[in-house]
């Protein structure tokens, strides 16, 4: 039987090949984290974390991730603890309305793996970047309506700080 791994649990995957992963999380595994906005790749409302690095839920097919490791908003903590990401969008108020936030966290701990990995993003290239220019052009593919970038960046660099000095 060929399953697809989400959070740490194997699924059956579905009959329909044309189900999108967003579909089947919502549908089959009742997980309601990562959010459809757009279901057009625009908005970035359906992040999830594919082997570790951000996707667009609504653009995947379920089908082709049979071996993969999906996770989820839900999957982010461990053991009941707040990732460091999630504790910072807490201290920070970076929810506004909360529409956004499963899908920017999702983004930003890939940020903060592709950061440790020294992955480069595209202003890596440019001579005189800074850390929140870094930080909002890995992100960019992550939309707020309400406007909470600036809150969302503080979120991000306290917990590159934290997961530094712990």
């Amino acid at each position: 039987m060929a399953v697809l791994t989400i959070n740490g649990q194997d699924y059956a995957l579905p009959d329909d090949p044309r189900t999108t992963l967003l579909d089947f999380l919502h549908q089959h595994v009742k997980l309601f984290g990562a959010k459809k906005g757009c279901d057009h790749g625009q908005c970035g409302a359906c992040t999830v974390l594919i082997d570790g690095e951000r996707m667009n839920a609504c653009l995947l097919l379920a089908f082709q991730l049979e071996g993969k490791a999906v996770t989820t908003i839900e999957g982010i903590a461990r053991d009941e603890e707040l990732h460091p990401l999630q504790k910072a969008f807490v201290s920070c108020d970076a929810f506004q309305c909360g529409y956004c936030t499963s899908g920017q966290i999702c983004s930003g701990v890939a940020l903060m793996n592709e950061l440790e990995q020294n992955t480069p993003s595209t202003v890596w290239f440019e001579s005189d970047y800074t850390d929140n220019e870094d930080i909002k052009e890995r992100m960019s593919g992550n939309l707020c309506r309400c406007g909470a970038y600036a809150n969302i960046i503080d979120a991000v660099n306290i917990a590159r700080n934290d997961k530094g000095a712990s």
